[in-house]
């Protein structure tokens, strides 16, 4: 559906088209409506569905219509789990609105790096992008008020709950005004999700986009069998012999990503570690090189997958397999998106071969599986 069909401002249509967006996913044909509506959403879809941009579009609309509270009371807030899913929505929000008529701030406060600059910038904010730690150090210091707030996001609340902020997210919601809009999103619906749903939404509009949507046909796997001690020589191999760029690489520990970094670098190949033990600064300028296609290989921990969001990312390399199958999916799933192919590879060392056998069970897809002694390794 086009989204000129869908009740948005003649701005915001400008500046979709002038960025080659015409068609609406379909999250957002079924969220931006029921935003406009000013109704209660919950949302369950996964990463890359296009749900920031469903709900940051029909926010800006409104907002353009709204009285804009003043000072140090913000009119949106939007909660998500880490750093930099708070620096991405900020910039969605903060793209779509450069043009409107009505200048509208937003400013993202996260923890990491120091909290000063943040309180002298919330002065005029109208839209705070948050992580729950932060925005409770804010309140407690009353540098802001989110009593007059009109639409509460809760973005990617299943990995807020995992990483266990059940308790700031009750002590936050006890915070704001009774009378307001709330728009929920989870990439699944457990048990927990039902209990903050029940809790937070009024009647809601529930869109699901079914897992399905998300097709791995536009994803090439492939698997080398690989014993432990080789795969940093053979990972290594595949990126110069392939003449990869762009290459995302998962590691399960801090200490293992920091160690495949450090010898992709004393072998001449440009690249960065992303991970909790990072500073802010660091995070934030390796994913801005890693996506601008100015740094060849980024390698993460799971935990900082959900800030990586890239159209055409070409490769995603498994030096370790994750625990669950969720979690490769999750991974792999970086790739092959907005209809553009791309290529999985996943080192399988002996021991982690019925592993990867429960995995593709799980996903019902069979890999094809090499055996690196077969390759000449130049």
């Amino acid at each position: 559906m086009p989204f000129s069909s869908l009740g948005l401002s003649s701005v915001l249509l400008k500046t979709l088209t002038a960025q080659n967006f015409t068609e609406a996913t379909l999250i957002q044909e079924k969220c931006i409506p029921a935003i406009l509506n000013k109704v209660d959403v919950l949302g369950i879809a996964k990463t890359g569905s296009g749900k920031t941009a469903g709900y940051v579009l029909p926010i800006l609309t409104n907002l353009q219509r709204a009285l804009l509270v003043k000072n140090r009371s913000a009119n949106v807030l939007v909660l998500v789990p880490t750093r930099e899913l708070a620096e991405q929505v900020a910039t969605v929000f903060k793209t779509f609105s450069k043009d409107l008529e009505r200048p509208i701030k937003t400013l993202a406060v996260y923890g990491g790096v120091s909290i000063n600059p943040q309180m002298m910038a919330l002065q005029g904010v109208n839209i705070l992008v948050a992580t729950p730690g932060r925005l409770l150090d804010l309140l407690n210091s009353n540098s802001i008020s989110i009593s007059e707030i009109e639409t509460f996001v809760l973005d990617e609340a299943d990995k807020m709950l995992n990483l266990g902020f059940k308790e700031e997210l009750n002590k936050i919601i006890s915070l704001l005004p009774q009378k307001r809009q709330n728009i929920l999103f989870s990439a699944t619906l457990s048990n927990d999700i039902q209990n903050i749903h029940q809790l937070l939404l009024k009647t809601p509009v529930i869109i699901k986009i079914e897992a399905e949507e998300f097709s791995l046909d536009l994803i090439k796997q492939v698997a080398y069998i690989v014993s432990n001690e080789k795969k940093g020589p053979f990972l290594r191999y595949l990126i110069t012999y392939h003449n990869m760029k762009q290459v995302l690489v998962f590691a399960s520990s801090t200490h293992q990503v920091d160690a495949i970094v450090n010898k992709l670098r004393k072998n001449n190949i440009d690249a960065r570690a992303i991970h909790s033990q990072k500073s802010q600064g660091s995070r934030t300028e390796s994913l801005t090189l890693f996506k601008a296609g100015k740094l060849r290989v980024l390698v993460a921990t799971d935990l900082m997958a959900r800030g990586i969001d890239i159209d055409a990312l070409p490769y995603v390399i498994n030096y370790e397999l994750p625990r669950s199958p969720k979690d490769y999916i999750h991974r792999i799933g970086r790739t092959g998106r907005a209809n553009v192919h791309g290529e999985a590879i996943s080192l399988i060392s002996t021991a982690e071969l019925d592993h990867f056998g429960v995995i593709q069970k799980k996903m019902g897809k069979q890999v094809e599986l090499i055996d690196s002694e077969n390759i000449a390794m130049k």
